[in-house]
């Protein structure tokens, strides 16, 4: 049975999203702060599929345990949180959660994100018949891994820019909009500014100018969006 990581100081909520959680045929962990969670996790990471994580907690929060869960792995992170500030909501996204969802919340509707969020996990993995590494000259995206290679070398990148990179590097011939890439990398319902596409790329194109690649890019096609082009 697949395992739901629950964390949030607050046994009321927890209890609500546990019961839910069951009845969607998940077995539940439990952590009411965010070195608990840390520690739950590390025993379970094998078996947990998803993580409800609330961002203000004791000891550790939600923006801590979601960038030290982010250095091992790629297990899908939905943020809850009272504070609705967009910059807050921005940072957990980018630092690697899937989504994030206000407090007070439906928790039907926690549960219907988790069920988006899997089934598009599920239909990637599908797609390509597990076929999940692109070799350009001397670039190598193993998303599988979600790892990239220049070289040979492994270039740091967050989450987003690795799936970004895939995206654009996995459909060379197509300019992507920013609602292209926000539709493919984010999901449905991202409430943000279409801009975090742009501080995206920035840094990713500054993380990958760290590295000798002549002979492909990611290019930017003004007035319409951007694209992974040959040079050669």
């Amino acid at each position: 049975m697949s395992k739901m990581l629950i964390v949030d100081d607050n046994t009321q909520i927890t209890n609500v999203l546990a019961s839910y959680a069951a009845k969607d045929g998940f077995e539940t962990l439990i952590a009411a702060d965010g070195e608990e969670a840390l520690e739950l996790f590390e025993k379970n990471k094998t078996d947990i599929a998803m993580i409800l994580l609330d961002v203000m907690m004791p000891k550790k929060d939600g923006f801590e345990v979601c960038r030290k869960i982010r250095e091992s792995s790629m297990v899908p992170i939905i943020m809850v949180t009272a504070r609705g500030e967009d910059f807050e909501r921005i940072m957990g996204l980018d630092i690697g959660a899937d989504d994030y969802i206000l407090k007070p919340f439906s928790a039907d509707e926690v549960m219907a994100r988790v069920r988006a969020i899997l089934r598009r996990i599920n239909a990637a993995a599908d797609d390509g018949a597990g076929d999940k590494k692109i070799v350009v000259d001397n670039l190598t995206i193993d998303i599988d891994n979600y790892m990239v290679f220049i070289d040979d070398k492994e270039v740091s990148l967050t989450k987003r820019e690795k799936e970004i990179l895939w995206t654009l590097a996995s459909n060379p011939k197509k300019v992507f909009s920013r609602d292209n890439l926000l539709d493919s990398v984010w999901g449905y319902d991202y409430f943000g500014d279409s801009r975090t596409v742009d501080s995206h790329i920035k840094r990713l194109r500054a993380k990958l100018d760290e590295f000798e690649h002549e002979t492909w890019e990611v290019k930017t096609i003004w007035g319409v969006g951007y694209k992974f082009e040959r040079n050669n």
